[in-house]
């Protein structure tokens, strides 16, 4: 029986270090981390490749439930498919586990609420946007890659791959960049 872990941020410029080391404390001896957002399962590869480790008796943990997932049927899918395997979910923050009944119960009922929270937090934000242009403030989002080293870096002759590896970004974002000149 193993125990492995699963942490993941939404953005690049967030931190992973906070869940790898709650992960490590609870006795995961694997963790898989990434940056993507978990809105859906799309580009999550890290998640896909612990699931498909997964053996019978093995336990997957995460901090709290939105690392997971942030929509109700994705974060049941999910488990499903965990248990389809023989292993079980655990969940530090609130401590919930699929080994009992009630775990399904509660673990229900936390993705229904973060995917309330998901909702709500998307509603504040585009009516903050929006009364933001009324007032004339509203500047767009702040950008996260530094364009200018991206060109910079290319004008040198660094490749996508390398000057993605450099700046901590996608090769894709590298080629947008290049692209919108």
């Amino acid at each position: 029986m193993a125990r492995i872990g699963y942490a993941r941020v939404s953005t690049l410029d967030q931190d992973l270090d906070t869940q790898l080391a709650r992960l490590k404390a609870e006795g995961c001896g694997i963790v898989r981390a990434e940056k993507v957002s978990g809105g859906s399962r799309e580009g999550r590869t890290e998640l896909a490749t612990v699931i498909e480790f997964l053996r019978a008796g093995d336990e997957l943990l995460v901090s709290r439930l939105d690392r997971l997932g942030r929509d109700t049927r994705d974060v049941l899918n999910i488990i499903h498919e965990v248990e389809q395997r023989g292993a079980f979910v655990t969940v530090l923050d609130p401590h919930v586990s699929t080994r009992g009944e009630m775990g399904h119960v509660i673990l229900t009922v936390l993705g229904m609420v973060a995917q309330m929270e998901r909702r709500f937090i998307k509603e504040r934000q585009r009516e903050g946007i929006e009364r933001a242009k009324v007032e004339g403030i509203y500047a767009g989002g702040k950008r996260r890659l530094d364009r200018e080293r991206i060109k910079l870096l290319h004008a040198e002759g660094n490749g996508a791959s390398s000057i993605a590896r450099a700046i901590g970004c996608s090769r894709m974002q590298v080629y947008r960049v290049l692209q919108d000149g």
